[in-house]
Order: C-alpha cells, then sequence, then structure tokens
C-alpha cells in the first residue's frame, strides 16, 4: 500500500509517505510557515520515491482538533490532492496521531494508556484517552471532547500525559486524575507519520472517505467564539 499523510494543526508541520509498511517524513517546527513548507515536504518525498499522485492508494491528514488555521492548511492541501488524483481519504485525529507517535516510540508496551490534552485557549482543552490496542495502534477510548480540565471524564486506567495542555493545566489535570498519571510529556505532538499510521491502517479497515466528506473536525461548535460570548447566560 501507498499513502500519504500531512498534519499541521499545532506548531509541528509534517508529511509522511507510507510505502507497503515503511514510512518516510519531513517535519519541521514552524510558528507560522506551515503554508511555505508542506507542499516542497510533499514533493520531496514523492520526488524521492518515484511516485505520482495516481499511484497512490489513499491520502490521510490531520483533521483536528487544533489550530483553526493549521488544520484548514491540511484539509486544502489534501483536497486539492485527492480531487486531482480521484483519491480515498482517511480523517485522522490530532489527538489520536499524539497517542500513536507517543506508543510507536515507546514500544516497551509498559505504557499503554495516552491522557491526550492540547490546549484549546479559552480556558479549555482538547481532551481525549487512547490505549494501545493488540496490534500497536492507538485506539480512541469514550469520547473526545473540548472541556474544562476539571471536567475532563476517563476510564479507570493509569496512563501517561501528552500535550501541550500538560503545560499549561497541570495542576487540574493532575487533581482530577487522581494518581493515575505518574508523569506527562508537554512537548508531545502529533506527527504525519503517526497520522500515516493510522491512516494506513484506517483504510484497511474500511473507513476511508471521499474527498468530499474528508472535513476538518474543530470540536467546538463555534470555533470563533469570544470569551465576551462564553459569559453571556444563556
Amino acid at each position: 500500500m501507498k499513502l500519504l499523510a500531512v498534519e499541521t494543526a499545532t506548531e509541528a508541520c509534517s508529511a509522511a509517505l507510507y510505502i507497503e509498511g515503511e514510512i518516510t517524513e519531513r517535519f519541521s517546527l514552524t510558528s507560522n510557515e506551515h503554508t511555505k513548507l508542506i507542499l516542497p515536504m510533499i514533493d520531496n518525498l514523492m520526488s524521492e520515491a518515484g511516485l505520482r499522485p495516481q499511484q497512490l492508494d489513499a491520502l490521510a491528514f490531520g483533521c483536528g482538533p487544533g489550530s483553526f488555521t493549521g488544520v484548514r492548511i491540511a484539509t486544502g492541501v489534501i483536497q486539492g490532492i485527492a480531487f486531482g488524483a480521484d483519491l480515498p481519504v482517511v480523517p485522522v485525529s490530532t489527538l489520536a496521531a499524539i497517542a500513536q507517535n507517543y506508543f510507536d516510540s515507546n514500544d516497551t508496551k509498559k505504557q499503554n494508556t495516552a491522557f491526550t490534552a492540547m490546549d484549546a485557549r479559552m480556558g479549555e482543552i482538547f481532551w481525549g484517552v487512547y490505549k494501545r490496542d493488540e496490534l500497536g495502534y492507538a485506539m480512541l477510548i469514550g469520547k473526545e471532547a473540548v472541556t474544562l480540565a476539571e471536567d475532563i471524564e476517563f476510564p479507570d486506567l493509569n496512563g501517561i500525559g501528552l500535550g501541550s495542555g500538560w503545560g499549561v493545566y497541570e495542576h487540574q489535570l493532575i487533581s482530577r486524575l487522581a494518581g493515575k498519571v505518574d508523569h506527562f510529556e508537554v512537548d508531545a505532538r502529533p506527527r504525519a507519520q503517526a497520522v500515516a499510521r493510522l491512516g494506513a491502517r484506517g483504510f484497511e479497515l474500511g473507513i476511508a472517505v471521499g474527498v468530499e466528506l474528508a472535513m476538518p473536525v474543530y470540536l467546538r461548535d463555534k470555533v470563533a467564539k469570544t470569551e465576551a460570548e462564553r459569559q453571556q447566560p444563556s
């Protein structure tokens, strides 16, 4: 199988090419140069592999949650390629990619549960709990949500904390989880290599969609909601 993946939902900008189980990635940390970097990354990977988009089996992208602009960049790039090459697309959660990257980098299996938390601004976090399944893939437990750190929902499992939300809301999360997390990694980020792994798995499971259904996931009903609006009585 051949699959191209992109991830731009955070300050981490990356693209990856999955070919028969082997993954090659281009990765960079940047504050606002995703639009300048992502297409050259893709071109470099495809050229190095000697592939044209029409020779791919599918595409995958980090569909969010994350930065509104970042998520839109990945969506737009993948939609453009998918339209041009008539390819199916596998949307992959940014939170799942964070968990998958950790699982792939820590294969001792001593830690099989990831409590992922990304700073969502406006006093909230993007939250999801993922467990490593028997094949090593990140499997969602419950639902992803945008929530106050003190209101998170979680299973009765011990795990590791991952993501920027742990840096901003460390005390609230540690207090709420009450000993279920012995350490956390604030710098854990989503990467295209993890999106590629999950995308290839999703394609095998038949969950790829047509390009018209390859849409961003923001979790918030209103992305541009202001703090003043949030404080107004309903």
